[in-house]
């Protein structure tokens, strides 16, 4: 990983604290992340991972403290417990109306359910894929728009040995791409140990 030592952080959070219905969930929090870095977030239920990645995505205010991201607000990508998928599309339906929105390669959604293992189940409606399945589409769509932070929720969850071996090395290569991620996981993220940093919720600290 190319030194950080003269590169400004492109993800800065300070002092940040969290309320959910009247109760501290954390305070106090502050790191940082340059590109190719991936910050994994463990802690028991209800310690406030989910509601740090929303403050993340800016679909929450914060209680106090600040979340500074120094790339453009579209370069964010976001993708919690639901899949945001349609029913009643097909899984290559999705996607291409996901590339539509942002735009680019008609051929990438394509490309995406290929790198993905789903390309003879492309055309079956979302509603007639196993959990595991759907995720695998709601991952294909993160590369699609090529954003340069993730914000993971549990993104394995459903996912059976190959699909996470998939994962790990769409990770991998979003990093070495000079993206970067932050993670809520129950399990540690399977990167090198300079691309990967841990955060406990429940002990805010910084780090």
């Amino acid at each position: 990983m190319p030194s950080h030592e003269n590169a400004a952080p492109l993800l800065q959070v300070q002092s940040l604290a969290c309320r959910r219905g009247g109760r501290s969930l954390f305070k106090g929090l502050s790191f940082e992340l340059h590109a190719g870095q991936a910050l994994e977030l463990h802690g028991a239920n209800g310690s406030g991972k989910t509601s740090l990645l929303r403050l993340l995505a800016g679909l929450m205010p914060a209680a106090a403290g600040a979340a500074c991201w120094q790339g453009r607000p579209q370069d964010v990508a976001y993708l919690g417990h639901l899949n945001g998928l349609s029913p009643d599309l097909s899984a290559l339906e999705n996607l291409r109306f996901a590339q539509q929105l942002v735009g680019g390669d008609t051929a990438a959604p394509v490309a995406a359910l290929q790198d993905w293992g789903m390309t003879a189940l492309a055309t079956r409606p979302v509603r007639r894929l196993s959990q595991g399945q759907q995720r695998r589409v709601a991952l294909a769509r993160l590369g699609l728009a090529r954003q340069r932070l993730w914000l993971l929720d549990e993104p394995c969850a459903g996912l059976d040995d190959a699909g996470e071996r998939l994962f790990d090395a769409r990770l991998a290569a979003h990093l070495a791409d000079g993206g970067l991620a932050v993670v809520a996981t129950h399990q540690p993220l399977r990167l090198p140990a300079d691309r990967c940093r841990a955060l406990r919720l429940g002990q805010a600290a910084a780090c």
